[in-house]
C-alpha cells in the first residue's frame, strides 16, 4: 500500500502543486515537536500555538487559491452567458452545441477544483489525527470548533464550499437551458422533476454530494454494515459501479436482509413451548434458536465466496433453502420430531445470504449512494429484528387443515415459508444479474489518459472531518517514506481467514472482542426471555412477544440519538467505554440475588443492557469500519465477514450455554447464563482501557 504522502503527491494537479497542503512538511514538523519535547527544549503550550499558526497559514493559502479559481470560473460563465443571451434573439443550433460544450469545459475545470478541495481536506484530517495520536491531545476538537464556528472562518470554505455550490448551480442551469431545446429556453426551476441528462452535471452533483456528505446519523448508521471504501476511488471503479447497479436488485437484497432477520427472531417467543410440546425441556429452545446461527457460521463463508461469481444464483439458493427449512420447522410438530425441528432451523441458517447482500452493496452500488444503501441494510436488519417477535405475538390461533396443525408454534414456519416463496418469485422476475467487471471493462471505453474523464469520476468519496480514520493507512504512513511503495500484493484482498486475521491490529482485535461480548449478552437476553419470564412472572407468549418487539424498536431511535448528538459531543472511545460499563451494570442488575425477583428489575435491567449494547454496537462498528485494513474492504474474507463470524459465533455459544444451564434447573438458568456475560464484559472493559491508553 502506498503511504498517504505518496498518494497525495501522485494525485496533485501539476500546475497547482504550490497550493496544496504541505503534508510532508507538517508531518516532519510533528516529529520535530516530539523530539524537542522529549529533549526538554520546547514546552507543549508553544507546540500548540506554533502548530495552530502553521495550520492557519496552510488553510489560508488553500482558500485564497480556491477563491481565485472560483473567480476565474465565474468570469468564464459570465462571458458564456452573454453569448447565450445573443442566441435567444437568433437561435443557431451549431452555436448552441458549441456553447454547450464550452459550459462543459467550465464544468470539467470545476471538477479539478473540487478534487483539489477533496485532497486538501483529507490531508488536513490526517495531519490533525497524527498530531492527536502523537501527543495525546484533543487538539482536533479544539481547532475545528474554534475555527469552524468563527464568523471569519476559512476552514468553513474548505468544508462548506458555498461559493463552489453557486458555480455548480450556474453551470447546471445553463446546460439545462441549452439541452436539446433548439431555441426553447425552459428553466430547471420550471420543471424540477425532469432530470438533466448530462455526464458533466452528474459528476459535479456527485462531487458536491460527497463534499457535503449527508448527515452524521446517516453516516453513523451506514458504518454499521461494515461496507468499507477506498479513500481515493479510481474512475474505473465508479464506471463499473454505475453499469452494474440496478435499483430493484438493491431492493431485493434489502428485502432478503429484512426477511432473514424476521425469520431469525419470529420463533424466539414460542421456541420453549414448541420444545416442550415435542417432549423436550424448555431450555432446549437455546439449541433450537442457536441451530440457525451454527449453520450461518459456514453459510457466511460459502455465500461470500459464491458472490465473487454471481449474486442471483446464491439469492435463489438462499430462498429455496429457507423455504424448505421453514416447512420442516412447521412439520416437526405433527411429526413429533425434535431432529426435524433442528434440521429445519439448520436449513434456515444455511440460507443466510447476508454476505451476498453486503457484497452487492459494496461491489455494485455506486459510491454516491453507497452510504444510503448501507444505512438501508442496517435499518432493514433492525426492522426485521423488531417485526419477528411482533408477528409471533399475532399468531395466537389453533386449527387444523387435514392432518396439518396451525398454531402459535407452527405458524411462524408456515408464514415464513410463504414469505420466502413470494420473495423467490419476485426475485426471479425482477432481479438483474450485474455484469462482471471483465465484461464491463471490455466494453467501449474512453482513452485512459483523458484527465477530464478522470476528474469527472474521481471526486466521489465523502469528506468528513473525523479524528478517527483508517489506522492501517496511518501505520503505513509511519512505516514508508513518501518516495517508497509497498509491493503490489499488499493491496490485494485477503485469501483466507488466517491471512485476514493476520491483518488485524491489536485495536481491531479488541473491537471484535467487544462485538463478540455484546452479541453474546444480547443473545442470552433474547433467547432465554421466554423461559425466564414464564418461570418468574408467568408471562404469556403474547407478552413476551411485546417485550421483545419493544426492545427491537429501540434500535433505530438509539442510533438517531447517538449518530446525531452524542457522537458530536464525545469521542468515540469515550462512548465505547461508557457503553461497556452500562452493559456491565445492566447484566449485574439482571442477576437474581434478592427475592422476590420482580418484573421492574428484569425489564429495567434488560432494557439498560440492550440499549447500551445497541449504542456500543453502533460506535464499535463505526470505529471498526475506519481502523480495519483496506485489504479487508473487498474479497471473500472481508471485514464484514469477520464481524459476522464473530457475532454469529457469540450467538452459538450463548445458545449452547442456555441449553447446558437448563440441566441445572430453571431456577438457576438466569444466574448461570448471566455469569459468562458478566466476565466477558469485564474482560472487554479491561482490554479497551489497556488498548486505548497505549494508543493515546
Amino acid at each position: 500500500m502506498v503511504a498517504f504522502g505518496k498518494k497525495l503527491k501522485d494525485r496533485q494537479i501539476q500546475e497547482w502543486q504550490g497550493y496544496y497542503i504541505n503534508y510532508k512538511l507538517m508531518k516532519k514538523k510533528v516529529k520535530q515537536y516530539d523530539n524537542q519535547i522529549k529533549a526538554g527544549s520546547l514546552d507543549r503550550r508553544h507546540v500548540l500555538k506554533d502548530f495552530s499558526r502553521m495550520l492557519d497559514n496552510q488553510i489560508e493559502r488553500i482558500v485564497l487559491f480556491m477563491l481565485e479559481q472560483q473567480g476565474v470560473l465565474a468570469s468564464r460563465i459570465s462571458e458564456l452567458n452573454k453569448q447565450q443571451e445573443s442566441l435567444q434573439e437568433q437561435p443557431d443550433i451549431s452555436k448552441i452545441i458549441e456553447l454547450r460544450e464550452s459550459y462543459r469545459d467550465v464544468g470539467r475545470d470545476l471538477l479539478k477544483l473540487l478534487f483539489f478541495v477533496e485532497i486538501n481536506a483529507i490531508g488536513l484530517r490526517k495531519i490533525l489525527k497524527k498530531f492527536d495520536k502523537r501527543f495525546g491531545y484533543r487538539f482536533t476538537d479544539y481547532y475545528v470548533k474554534t475555527r469552524a464556528n468563527h464568523p471569519y472562518s476559512q476552514l468553513q470554505q474548505v468544508f462548506k464550499h458555498v461559493g463552489l455550490g453557486a458555480v455548480v448551480g450556474a453551470i447546471s442551469r445553463n446546460l439545462a437551458d441549452l439541452q436539446d431545446r433548439q431555441g426553447s429556453y425552459l428553466s430547471i426551476y420550471d420543471q424540477p422533476s425532469l432530470p438533466l441528462q448530462d455526464s458533466v452535471v452528474d459528476s459535479l452533483q456527485a462531487a458536491v454530494d460527497r463534499l457535503s456528505h449527508s448527515t452524521n446519523f446517516l453516516n453513523f448508521l451506514a458504518q454499521h454494515a461494515l461496507i468499507m471504501q477506498e479513500e481515493f476511488p479510481t474512475p474505473v471503479e465508479e464506471q463499473v459501479d454505475d453499469q452494474r447497479y440496478h435499483f430493484m436488485s438493491l431492493i431485493l437484497n434489502l428485502a432478503n436482509t429484512f426477511l432473514y432477520m424476521v425469520n431469525t427472531y419470529i420463533i424466539v417467543p414460542t421456541a420453549d413451548d414448541y420444545s416442550m410440546s415435542l417432549g423436550a425441556a424448555a431450555t432446549v429452545c437455546g439449541i433450537v434458536i442457536g441451530a440457525m446461527a451454527v449453520a450461518q457460521i459456514f453459510s457466511s463463508v460459502y455465500f461470500s465466496a459464491w458472490s465473487n461469481r454471481s449474486y442471483f444464483r446464491p439469492l435463489v439458493f438462499s430462498s429455496i433453502v429457507l423455504f424448505v427449512g421453514n416447512i420442516m420447522y412447521a412439520l416437526a410438530y405433527d411429526l413429533k420430531s425434535i431432529p426435524v425441528l433442528l434440521i429445519g432451523r439448520i436449513f434456515c441458517g444455511l440460507g443466510s445470504a447476508r454476505a451476498v447482500n453486503r457484497r452487492y452493496i459494496s461491489d455494485c452500488v455506486p459510491l454516491k449512494i453507497r452510504m444510503q444503501a448501507s444505512a438501508g441494510f442496517v435499518s432493514a436488519s433492525a426492522l426485521g429484528m423488531a417485526c419477528g417477535p411482533a408477528l409471533a405475538g399475532l399468531l395466537q390461533t389453533n386449527f387444523k387443515i387435514y392432518k396439518l396443525t396451525f398454531n402459535q408454534d407452527t405458524l411462524p414456519g408456515w408464514l415464513m415459508a410463504f414469505a420466502w416463496l413470494v420473495y423467490l418469485i419476485w426475485l426471479w422476475i425482477s432481479f438483474r444479474e450485474p455484469a462482471t467487471e471483465t465484461e464491463v471493462n471490455t466494453g467501449p471505453q474512453e482513452p485512459a489518459n483523458n484527465e477530464n474523464d478522470v476528474l469527472e469520476n474521481g471526486v466521489t468519496q465523502p469528506l468528513l472531518l473525523k479524528v478517527e480514520d483508517n489506522q492501517q493507512d496511518d501505520e503505513n504512513d509511519q512505516e514508508y517514506d513518501e518516495s517508497e511503495e509497498a509491493p503490489e500484493e499488499s493491496r490485494q484482498p485477503a485469501n483466507s481467514i488466517a491471512e485476514a486475521y493476520r491483518l488485524l491490529t491489536p485495536s481491531v482485535k479488541v473491537q471484535l472482542l467487544i462485538y463478540f461480548m455484546l452479541k453474546y449478552a444480547m443473545e442470552v437476553l433474547l433467547s432465554e426471555s421466554s423461559v425466564v419470564t414464564t418461570y418468574y412472572f408467568s408471562w404469556s407468549t403474547g407478552t413476551v412477544a411485546i417485550f421483545l418487539a419493544c426492545l427491537g424498536l429501540t434500535v433505530l431511535p438509539i442510533n438517531v440519538v447517538v449518530g446525531s448528538y452524542i457522537s458530536n459531543m464525545f469521542e468515540d472511545r469515550q462512548i465505547l467505554l461508557v457503553s461497556e460499563i452500562m452493559v456491565f451494570l445492566g447484566i449485574l442488575g439482571s442477576f437474581h440475588i434478592v427475592s422476590p425477583y420482580t418484573v421492574p428489575q428484569y425489564v429495567c435491567s434488560g432494557l439498560i443492557m440492550f440499549v447500551a449494547a445497541e449504542v456500543l454496537e453502533g460506535v464499535n462498528l463505526s470505529l471498526l469500519s475506519r481502523v480495519m485494513s483496506s485489504r479487508l474492504s473487498r474479497g471473500t474474507y472481508n471485514g464484514g465477514l469477520l464481524s459476522t463470524e464473530a457475532g454469529t459465533f457469540a450467538r452459538v455459544i450463548a445458545d449452547v450455554t442456555i441449553t447446558l444451564a437448563g440441566y441445572l434447573g430453571q431456577s438457576k438458568l438466569l444466574n448461570v447464563t448471566l455469569l459468562p456475560s458478566l466476565l466477558i464484559c469485564l474482560a472487554s472493559i479491561i482490554a479497551t482501557c489497556y488498548t486505548y491508553n497505549s494508543l493515546y
